[in-house]
């Protein structure tokens, strides 16, 4: 129980009394029968705080500490957190402490113990004490929106003194709940690393500043040479697109680059979600090397919030990715679009099914199956199955449909699942343009120019999707190709487009120049 006490009119003091909830989990209650009580101002008990927990998310999505969070630790935080607020009442209803401090006054003391890890909801603060005392920056050491201090796991008292600068309001998380700043992945709060799938392995990314990330390549993913692009495409004497795909002559696209989206997620609170997205591959990468993210801030507003990412590797960029983000609301629907007629994924047969059974199908060339026999087969993080096999005619056309899932169980978040349909959708599709062109004999050079992505409804990217692939032109150089995903009721759940480079490569030099 507390008892607070304030000035209404000035020089006229007034208390009250508060009692505080008995557990972590309990409410706080003012007592309004309490004669006291009942003078309090309605205006200092109703208006103060309007905060909702969707408010409180979107607050806390903005701390650049709790970047690093899956978003079922956002959420959770957002439930415990305590509400202070220094120069002035606070009176809320839900599991919050009430406290007076006028401005000048400690927020907290060096040396003595806190409630735990404060987050400036509004205000300004500074921090004072015998390190902070010296000579310095002083700007260094004020506190405002969306800065932080207290203490976190490693100790129970606080480093230096904390002052009110002004009216100050402030979030605590109490030390109790410490754990939450503790996840196993940025995807994932719980659960253990080794059980996550290898897609969700490697969309994990490191958080190392302020809107900066990255991300590497794992030694267990597959791998064709190079981040993306510039992959050499040949088909030998063989009749279909299959036969191709597994001598790993095949079009990879960039491993990592749609890490740009998760890099660009963590920097937006969990309430919003992408809903389109834009790359431009600028130039090719090196997979042995991490890859940095620079998120760019360019809009947060209350419904939608933009950010542009830059992916730098050996301090070159090498693509910018563009996207938006919006909060989940309700309007106009309809859909056109029909999913085509095509067999169940139960149906089909999985890639290492079709691995087998080419290395054993006497029509192939020997040398042929040999050499796939011989070759390490590593799993993809998706699994796909065609829906069209062994038909030479289908093959040679400009059209493709498949499904696709993540290999194991992926984490509940939404933005990883979104990253997952992004990743997922850039491995074959611009491969597509050149399935007319595709001849004996013949090498074609392929090299991703742009990628985009509408998601159109909410999407589980561990649970089938069909994709459905056309290229309505190639000229110039350019190969282009849209796609349609549904899910398995028929919904359209994202709609996408890219834009490749295709030719012949060129011949390479017999007589090397000289380095010198």
């Amino acid at each position: 129980t507390s008892c607070i006490t304030w000035s209404d009119p000035p020089n006229q003091r007034r208390s009250a009394v508060y009692r505080h909830g008995d557990s972590p989990g309990e409410p706080a209650h003012w007592y309004s029968d309490c004669s006291l009580a009942s003078r309090l101002p309605s205006s200092a008990i109703f208006d103060s705080f309007h905060m909702d927990r969707g408010t409180v998310i979107e607050f806390l999505g903005q701390v650049p500490l709790l970047q690093r969070l899956p978003s079922s630790s956002l959420r959770r935080i957002a439930e415990v957190v305590q509400v202070k607020q220094y120069g002035g009442i606070n009176v809320l209803y839900v599991h919050v402490h009430g406290l007076l401090a006028e401005p000048g006054e400690y927020v907290v003391r060096e040396g003595e113990p806190g409630l735990g890890l404060y987050f400036i909801w509004e205000g300004q603060a500074e921090v004072s004490g015998s390190d902070a005392s010296e000579k310095g920056n002083r700007s260094e050491l004020q506190l405002k929106q969306y800065d932080y201090f207290g203490y976190g796991a490693g100790g129970s008292t606080h480093q230096a003194n904390v002052v009110a600068l002004s009216k100050l309001i402030c979030l605590v998380l109490p030390d109790g709940y410490n754990n939450l700043l503790q996840p196993k992945s940025i995807w994932n709060a719980e659960g253990i690393p080794e059980d996550f799938s290898l897609v969700e392995h490697i969309l994990h990314l490191e958080p190392i500043d302020v809107d900066i990330f990255r991300g590497f390549s794992l030694p267990d993913a597959p791998s064709f040479g190079q981040v993306f692009g510039g992959q050499l495409i040949g088909q030998a004497c063989i009749r279909n697109f299959l036969q191709f795909f597994f001598s790993n002559l095949l079009m990879w696209n960039n491993m990592f680059d749609l890490a740009a989206l998760a890099a660009a997620s963590k920097t937006v609170d969990c309430l919003k979600l992408a809903h389109s997205l834009h790359v431009n591959f600028i130039v090719a990468g090196d997979v042995h090397s991490p890859i940095i993210y620079q998120v760019h801030r360019a809009r947060d507003g209350k419904s939608f919030a933009t950010r542009r990412v830059d992916a730098r590797q050996h301090g070159i960029v090498m693509f910018t990715l563009l996207c938006s983000f919006q909060k989940e609301e309700a309007g106009f629907e309809h859909q056109e679009v029909l999913m085509p007629n095509v067999p169940g994924p139960e149906m089909l047969l999985s890639m290492e099914e079709l691995r087998e059974r080419k290395i054993t199908d006497p029509r192939l060339p020997m040398h042929y199956r040999n050499t796939v026999a011989r070759r390490k087969f590593v799993p993809w993080p998706i699994e796909i199955r065609f829906c069209e096999v062994g038909d030479s005619a289908n093959q040679s056309q400009p059209r493709m449909k498949y499904w696709f899932k993540a290999r194991g169980n992926l984490s509940d978040d939404p933005a990883l699942h979104r990253c997952v349909v992004a990743y997922a959708s850039d491995i074959i599709f611009s491969g597509v343009s050149l399935n007319p062109h595709r001849r004996k004999g013949v090498k074609t050079a392929s090299l991703s120019l742009d990628h985009s992505v509408w998601f159109h409804r909410p999407v589980r990217a561990d649970d089938w999707l069909l994709y459905v692939i056309e290229s309505p032109f190639a000229g110039g150089g350019r190969g282009f190709v849209t796609g349609q995903m549904f899910n398995r009721k028929g919904e359209l759940v994202a709609s996408l487009t890219q834009e490749c480079l295709i030719r012949k490569p060129k011949p390479q030099n017999q007589n090397p120049k000289a380095k010198l």
